[in-house]
C-alpha cells in the first residue's frame, strides 16, 4: 500500500481557508471506483470535490477520465501555470447544485504555491471560472520558488 502524502499536504493548504474537510477516500486506479467516489461525494453534499493522483497524461492515469465519466463538464485540462500545468477544472451538476470538481496535479503536494492557490479562493467564492480565466494566468504563471515566499505579494498569478 502506498502511504498517503497528498492528504496531509492538502489539509495543510486547506487550513489557510475556513473550510471543513468532510471526507477522504482512496479509490485506487480504477476509473469506475474514482467516478463512484466523485459522485458519492457530490451526492452527499460536498460543495467542492478535490481529486488527487493520476492527473498526468500517462495511460494509467485515470482521474481525468473518471471526472469526465462522472458527468462533470470539463472547463480545462491544463493550465499555463508552473507548478500546476496538469490541473483540471470541471463542474458537476448534482440536482440544483453545480459542484466544482478539481483535478489536482502532484505538485500541489510538494510545491509551496501552485495553480491550486490561484484557483481555490475563487472557487470558494463561488465564482464560476471558464477556460479564459485560467488562460489569463499565463502571464505571471511561473512561481519562482523564492527562498522566502511572500505570496500573494509577488508576481505569481498576476
Amino acid at each position: 500500500m502506498i502511504k498517503d502524502g497528498f492528504g496531509p499536504a492538502l489539509q495543510k493548504k486547506l487550513l489557510e481557508f475556513d473550510v471543513e474537510i468532510v471526507g477522504q477516500v482512496f479509490p485506487g486506479d480504477d476509473l469506475e471506483e474514482i467516478k463512484g467516489a466523485i459522485l458519492l461525494a457530490a451526492q452527499n453534499g460536498a460543495d467542492i470535490v478535490l481529486c488527487s493522483g493520476g492527473m498526468s497524461v500517462d495511460p494509467d492515469d485515470r482521474t481525468p477520465g473518471a471526472i469526465k465519466a462522472a458527468g462533470a463538464q470539463i472547463v480545462s485540462y491544463g493550465a499555463p501555470v508552473l507548478p500546476g500545468a496538469m490541473f483540471l477544472l470541471s463542474y458537476l451538476q448534482c440536482g440544483e447544485r453545480n459542484v466544482p470538481v478539481l483535478g489536482l496535479p502532484g505538485c500541489v503536494m510538494y510545491a509551496g504555491r501552485t495553480i491550486f492557490d490561484l484557483v481555490f479562493p475563487r472557487v470558494l467564492a463561488e465564482e464560476k471560472l471558464c477556460a479564459a480565466d485560467l488562460a489569463q494566468y499565463g502571464e505571471g504563471g511561473l512561481c519562482l520558488s523564492c527562498e522566502r515566499c511572500v505570496y500573494p505579494n509577488c508576481s505569481f498569478g498576476k
